[in-house]
């Protein structure tokens, strides 16, 4: 195996439950709570239930279960559909540095192995430090959206690990995991450009359940490319571009999952800072005293969120909530953003377009420069009047360096499983993950998040 294979997979193999500090394994199971939380209020979206169509009954072993549901499929299935769940509502966690996404995307697939593997608790917090940590290592090194493709090339490697952990693989087959993952799951960027589908909350999804299979072929004896990063027409040559592996996580140094930051707000990462400073300024002035709106920050987030016309003009659940100019107008006119917000009849809403068309977005090189260590963002709000309010943010609500609480983490799951658990059940859960790293079987999360049969959804 090349280096990069053999780096990652003799990492992932060697990691141990001891090795995670008391803050390291906390920080796992507030991740599974949020990213859970995020499923249950993705549950009922059309993605969700069209994954759940697909996904065949099963009755034979192995099986996984799907979220909410309940129902036992094939695990590449519940892999697939769990994760569609947690990444539907784009309120889950982001990882950023050189390269970013959604580390958590991964964890319907590492769901699915936990419950093929019967393991623990403590088995399903390792392999979610273990999987992060793949793509962190990434992350930090690969730009990938500058060249064009998607995260789906951090995330199924990834995944592939974590379930390669969790079914028991050696170092060979991890390696072998890896590199079928790697070789085999290269996703083109498209599907977050321009007018957004469906497919955008769906393609990590479809990673997650590639590096699941790979893992599962990886153990039943298949080998992978020797050479799936720096070989001839490897990842470095065709995607990448050359880079080595830096310091892992362990022995005093953080993992990557205690630099993975959460959404405050149920919208994009990026938006995250511009919201809270909307949402300040607005009871500064009122929404139809507002002349102009200028908005200043870095490039990353201006080409994802405040670039392209469709952003001004979203047609889309998608792509209103990869746009920064709705997502400003809404939150200031109704003073909050949920997932409500995303709905075709407020995003649809002609009365809000005057107002986004009073917003102009651009990148300021001062905040480019600083990012990704800093997240700037100014907001200036000028009055029809000439008054103007101006303010400024470098880290989000949420962000590694301005943290949420534990009760933020428990809140946010509370406000997003209600309507579909219910009060007891959504108490019951948060019991059972809390103190997953007591449990001697990972079912109790399937089973703490499966409705009783009368309140199922579509």
């Amino acid at each position: 195996m090349d280096k990069t294979s053999e780096t990652l997979s003799r990492y992932v193999t060697s990691l141990r439950y001891a090795d995670l500090s008391p803050r390291t394994a906390q920080e796992a199971k507030r991740h599974l709570i949020d990213s859970l939380g995020c499923a249950m209020g993705g549950y009922s979206s059309e993605p969700a239930a069209i994954a759940r169509r697909v996904a065949p009954a099963w009755s034979g072993a192995p099986s996984a279960r799907l979220l909410g549901d309940g129902r036992p499929t094939t695990p590449e299935a519940a892999a697939f559909a769990n994760s569609v769940m947690i990444r539907f509502l784009d309120a889950n966690d982001t990882y950023i540095a050189r390269g970013s996404g959604h580390p958590s995307d991964m964890l319907g697939a590492l769901l699915a192995a936990a419950e093929l593997g019967g393991v623990s608790g403590k088995d399903l917090v390792l392999a979610t430090v273990a999987g992060y940590e793949v793509f962190g290592a990434l992350a930090d090194q690969v730009p990938l959206r500058d060249r064009g493709w998607d995260q789906g090339v951090f995330v199924a490697p990834a995944s592939a690990a974590g379930a390669g952990l969790l079914l028991g693989l050696s170092a060979v087959q991890m390696a072998d995991a890896i590199a079928i993952a790697a070789t085999a799951n290269v996703a083109t960027r498209q599907t977050r450009a321009g007018e957004l589908a469906m497919w955008k909350g769906c393609a990590t999804a479809a990673a997650a359940k590639a590096g699941l299979f790979a893992a599962q072929l990886a153990k039943a004896g298949m080998t992978g490319p020797t050479a799936a990063f720096e070989g001839r027409h490897g990842l470095c040559e065709q995607v990448t571009g050359p880079f080595e592996i830096g310091a892992l996580g362990g022995r005093g140094r953080p993992f990557a999952i205690e630099r993975t930051n959460f959404k405050f707000f149920a919208a994009e990462y990026h938006a995250q800072a511009p919201l809270a400073m909307a949402l300040a300024l607005r009871g500064k002035v009122r929404t139809e005293e507002i002349e102009a709106i200028e908005v200043q920050i870095y490039a990353m987030a201006y080409s994802e969120i405040g670039s392209e016309p469709a952003k001004w003009d979203p047609r889309t659940r998608e792509t209103a909530d990869h746009s920064l100019p709705y997502m400003l107008a809404v939150a200031l006119r109704d003073g909050r953003i949920t997932p409500a917000s995303f709905e075709p009849q407020r995003y649809l809403d002609p009365s809000l377009r005057p107002l986004m068309n009073r917003i102009r977005v651009a990148e300021s090189q001062e905040f480019t420069r600083r990012f990704p260590q800093e997240l700037g963002s100014q907001i200036e709000v000028v009055t029809r009047s000439g008054q103007r309010f101006t303010t400024r943010a470098e880290y989000p609500k949420g962000h590694a360096r301005n943290p949420m609480t534990d009760d933020d983490v428990e809140t946010k799951f509370r406000d997003l499983s209600l309507d579909v658990l219910g009060a007891e059940q959504v108490n019951a859960a948060l019991q059972a993950l809390w103190h997953l790293d007591e449990a001697p079987r990972t079912r109790v999360v399937l089973d703490a998040l499966t409705l009783s049969p009368d309140a199922k959804r579509p």
